[in-house]
């Protein structure tokens, strides 16, 4: 079979340059269920432990939670972290940067309906920089260090 050479376009000085060529991003290839299967658990979620811990802070304490109701609640915040992640992710892939951000998890979630969260997070977002920013200028800040 004959190979195409791609066509190089004369310019005014007499010299030739070949087209530029645009390179999209290949669109991620799904996880099939099969694949999903294959991975632990353990592996999947977030600990029972921490979903629990966090259910119980928002009832009160004399109130029990049944085990499927934690088991439910840790498969579904798995699953969200992971679609609003996945959003994130592939902003940045478009942007070419390998590291998510904190506006990216923002945008994603704008992006994806969550704008009433977003807004809540963005403030989040902003104390924990400013705390940050308060920790980084004094080393021994907030790590229990009196020396």
């Amino acid at each position: 079979m004959a190979e195409i050479q791609p066509m190089i376009a004369p310019q005014e000085d007499g010299s030739s340059v070949a087209p530029e060529t645009t390179q999209e991003t290949p669109e991620p290839i799904p996880i099939t269920e099969q694949e999903v299967g294959e991975y632990r658990e353990q592996d999947r979620f977030l600990p029972i432990a921490n979903v629990s811990r966090i259910m119980k802070q928002s009832v009160p304490s004399t109130a029990k939670i049944a085990k499927d109701a934690k088991e439910c609640v840790q498969e579904c915040v798995s699953e969200f972290i992971s679609f609003i992640t996945s959003e994130a992710a592939e902003k940045c892939q478009i942007e070419k940067r390998k590291t998510i951000g904190g506006e990216d998890i923002l945008y994603a979630m704008a992006t994806l309906g969550f704008e009433n969260y977003a807004e809540t997070l963005k403030i989040h977002l902003a104390k924990l920089r400013q705390h940050q920013a308060g920790s980084s200028s004094h080393p021994h800040a907030g790590h229990g260090d009196d020396a």
